[in-house]
């Protein structure tokens, strides 16, 4: 009893957990800078629709919010996002991020633009 629980610790470290909202960042085919593209049937895992606005997390607790398109040339574990996202939220073609849907998002009425010192 005890030896097969030593063998199922021994490998834990080798199965994989499940974590659908983990993808990782491809490059995008668009040069839209707030759209991030999925798969259909990643879509239908994450419950998304085509449209719906997302939370992303990368690298140092940075955040971004983008709206979500499908696309059918890529595969389940990717997501496709274009040059500017990817620096918004500091990774690179490779990383891994995570996904989530964020429905309460308004609409602003207006911007600041002030210059950077």
């Amino acid at each position: 009893m005890a030896d097969k629980k030593g063998d199922e610790l021994a490998t834990a470290i080798l199965n994989k957990k499940s974590r659908p909202n983990r993808l990782i960042v491809e490059d995008a085919v668009n040069d839209d800078n707030s759209v991030v593209a999925l798969s259909l049937a990643k879509m239908d895992e994450l419950q998304l629709f085509r449209g719906d606005t997302v939370l992303l997390k990368g690298k140092k607790r940075k955040e971004s919010v983008c709206i979500v398109l499908s696309d059918d040339t890529i595969s389940d574990e990717k997501v496709r996002m274009n040059r500017v996202a990817r620096n918004n939220l500091r990774v690179r073609l490779g990383d891994v991020i995570a996904i989530q849907p964020c429905p309460d998002v308004k609409y602003g009425k207006r911007i600041h633009v002030l210059p950077i010192d």
